[in-house]
């Protein structure tokens, strides 16, 4: 008599009245509890169906291979095997759960990847979608008038410009073209800037500390003096200086004469940029406009282009790596992409974050995707170049920033504002050093990297020169150059090639050269 489910003899056996089946009473107070039903025939079955049969004591008789040792032997024998089969076969499951689990890890990780690659296109797409629709609410076909830009004299006509529904001139924007030429640039300087090392021509920090005033030059007009900016063409060693009195002066350093001067504005030079070997000066102005100079072969510029796309006066002249692009910035709250060649604006950005400071100061990072422009409401603000897009906001100044400087390296900005100068971190986004030179009455006007990254200058009533150095590291003031104030504030400062000398312009219209004197050369100044 065994049990219907087991097979085994029951301990405690009871019956079905229902099937006549005989089952162990747990087993099937159990399965009721857990079905319902007989786990035989599959009908209802209840506890009150169970009927307890009485029995005597079963004894289960010893099997037979436990009726001596080398029986329990081969028992234990066999157990042992089916023990150790089933744990191998437990491993391999194991293994090849753990290589299922991998591969599907591996599949969702690169799924997650493919989804986020997909979303910042379709936002870059966006973006580009909303600005398209900014700039031309409604189709139009004017890809010809943009493109077409009427010279005469030199000159581009304002009539030439192609008004959309708005009142806003059309843009043709940055193409794919250009995008493409700014990203190969970008990867050239960028593996170079890994292998560029400080160059032994660099002049160490005990020449800078004995730095003198060599020379002064009186370049600009008396009767409206002052010069607000400056630039250096290192392999030419020419000097580009922008005055008060309209003009721009193009000057030989080591000569010290006056290559050309370059009039045309109506009113203050505002900033003054060569572009690559010097054949060509770009100049801003208060009188809203931008000129393009181009050399000739008599030694003079003549003005090529005018650009007339800002409202109000133009602050800063900023020229990219590939010298074939400029950005200007403009108090109008607007900076402006063209094409030197051509003289056209193909992107005019203003901040649509509704901040209406105008831009008093624009530089270009080392690599040329970035942009940094300073407001009047001393606001600092990175934009990336394909996109136009603004991707960071420094604040933290007091006034207008006034000047903007990328480090050679990369890593580091340096502003000038009314405190004082800042300098941010790039890496993380944030202001990690601030000089404060002089009192909350004097502005700092210029700060400037030198080429190699090795030196810092900044000007206001006085020029200091600083050792870069990392973020946590000490900038340490090695050299200060005489107090300005009762001759003119200095409104621009920039390093010679290889810091050999550092020219400065102030308000009184002179250019300064300090240095250290050749032998034989008089190191006072002239006149």
């Amino acid at each position: 008599m065994n049990c219907s489910i087991s097979g085994e003899v029951p301990e405690e056996p009871v019956v079905s009245n229902k099937s006549g089946l005989l089952f162990e009473k747990r087993l099937i107070e159990r399965h009721i509890a857990d079905y319902g039903k007989c786990p035989i025939t599959g009908e209802p079955l209840t506890m009150d169906d169970i009927i307890p049969i009485k029995t005597g004591k079963i004894v289960k008789p010893r099997p037979v291979q436990a009726a001596s040792i080398p029986g329990m032997l081969g028992m234990f024998q066999i157990e042992w095997d089916g023990l150790m089969l089933s744990n191998f076969a437990l491993e391999q499951q194991l293994h090849t759960a753990r290589q299922e689990l991998s591969h599907a890890l591996y599949q969702h990780d690169a799924a997650c990847r493919v989804i986020a690659r997909l979303k910042k296109e379709r936002d870059e797409a966006r973006a580009l979608l909303a600005q398209a629709e900014r700039q031309i609410p409604m189709p139009v076909t004017v890809p010809d008038a943009v493109n077409s830009v009427a010279l005469s004299n030199g000159k581009r006509a304002a009539d030439d410009d192609v008004m959309g529904p708005d009142g806003k001139k059309i843009r043709p924007g940055i193409s794919s073209a250009i995008i493409s030429e700014l990203t190969d640039c970008n990867a050239a300087l960028s593996q170079q800037r890994k292998k560029r090392q400080i160059p032994a021509t660099l002049a160490p920090i005990e020449s800078v500390e004995r730095y003198t005033q060599l020379n002064s030059y009186p370049l600009h007009r008396t009767n409206k003096p002052g010069i607000l900016s400056l630039d250096i063409q290192y392999s030419k060693d020419i000097i580009a200086t922008a005055g008060v009195d309209s003009n721009a002066v193009v000057f030989d350093r080591p000569s010290g004469q006056i290559i050309s001067t370059l009039s045309g504005h109506s009113k203050k030079v505002t900033s003054v940029k060569f572009v690559a070997e010097g054949e060509v000066v770009v100049t801003s102005s208060a009188d809203k406009t931008v000129r393009v100079w181009k050399g000739s072969e008599d030694g003079n510029y003549d003005c090529s282009h005018i650009l007339k796309d800002h409202s109000a006066e133009v602050q800063a002249v900023t020229i990219h790596a590939t010298n074939n692009y400029c950005v200007t910035a403009s108090l109008d709250n607007t900076w402006c992409f063209y094409e030197l060649a051509s003289g056209l604006c193909l992107a005019q950005v203003e901040d649509t974050s509704g901040s209406s400071e105008g831009y008093t100061s624009a530089s270009f990072h080392p690599d040329g995707l970035i942009l940094g422009t300073g407001t009047s409401g001393s606001l600092v603000k990175i934009w990336d170049v394909k996109t136009q897009a603004n991707v960071a906001r420094f604040d933290g100044h007091v006034g207008a920033v006034t000047a903007i400087s990328f480090s050679e390296n990369g890593y580091f900005l340096a502003t000038a504002a009314q405190d004082g100068v800042k300098l941010w971190d790039l890496r993380k986004l944030k202001n990690f050093r601030t000089f404060t030179p002089y009192d909350e009455n004097t502005p700092t006007q210029s700060v400037e990297f030198d080429h190699s990254g090795s030196y810092l200058a900044l000007g206001g009533s006085d020029i200091r020169v600083y050792q870069v150095a990392n973020v946590k590291s000490e900038w340490n003031c090695i050299k200060t150059f005489p107090d300005l104030s009762g001759t003119g504030k200095a409104t621009c400062v920039k390093f010679g090639p290889d810091a050999n000398y550092i020219a400065v312009g102030s308000m009184d219209r002179n250019l300064r050269i300090f240095g250290l004197p050749q032998p034989g050369e008089d190191d006072s100044s002239m006149s």
